[in-house]
């Protein structure tokens, strides 16, 4: 495997923007688990850039956890890697996605627990 020319672009934990034509590089397993403010749910995050208004976190949900209903101002794409979760919709079980549009009122709640792959992107 090549050896990096540059060094990774990391913030508080998390790549915070790549610069063009650079890779960016973290070892999430080595990041500490954030509580959100739903109990039961926590997030690690992955990227974010705020001027593009963009986020990719792995967000885990507890067994039993559950959000009340909610929105977000930006697009939501959801890939369940393990376990699954449900809204008021459907159940997302693992290998499954699930996208939203910005403000769309949802719940979240899992009953086995779930790790999933979550990205939002500005409206």
């Amino acid at each position: 495997m090549p050896e990096s020319r540059k060094a990774p672009v990391e913030h508080d934990n998390c790549i915070a923007a790549v610069a063009s034509a650079a890779s960016s590089y973290m070892t999430a397993v080595d990041t500490d688990w954030e509580a959100t403010d739903s109990d039961g749910f926590w997030l690690k995050r992955l990227y974010e850039d705020d001027q593009r208004g963009e986020r990719t976190w792995l967000m885990r949900i507890d067994p039993g956890a559950c959000s009340p209903p909610h929105t977000h101002e930006e697009f939501e794409q959801v890939y369940v890697l393990q376990g699954s979760f449900y809204d008021q919709d459907r159940l997302v079980k693992a290998g499954e996605f699930c996208a939203r549009s910005p403000g769309a009122v949802h719940s979240a709640a899992s009953d086995e627990g779930a790790l999933m792959l979550v990205i939002y992107t500005r409206a």
